[in-house]
């Protein structure tokens, strides 16, 4: 396997989100950066699968409710 580099790149979230990735990456024993490289790879999957995105929604405003 090649030795892949990673690219860094500045990723600005709400602190509603950002809260909720981090509160999930540590659920799943991982950092923030972690859970969202995890996140991003398994839509990438998805979308490879099948041609469409997670959701038919995705690009459309979405409200976080943590309680």
């Amino acid at each position: 396997m090649a030795d892949q580099k990673k690219k860094q790149i500045p990723l600005r979230l709400s602190a509603k989100l950002y809260d909720a990735l981090a509160a999930w990456a540590e659920d799943d024993f991982r950092s923030v950066n972690g859970q969202i490289e995890y996140l991003l790879t398994e839509c990438v999957k998805q979308r490879k699968k099948n041609g469409k995105y997670v959701s038919e929604t995705l690009d459309e405003p979405f409200e976080i409710d943590i309680q």
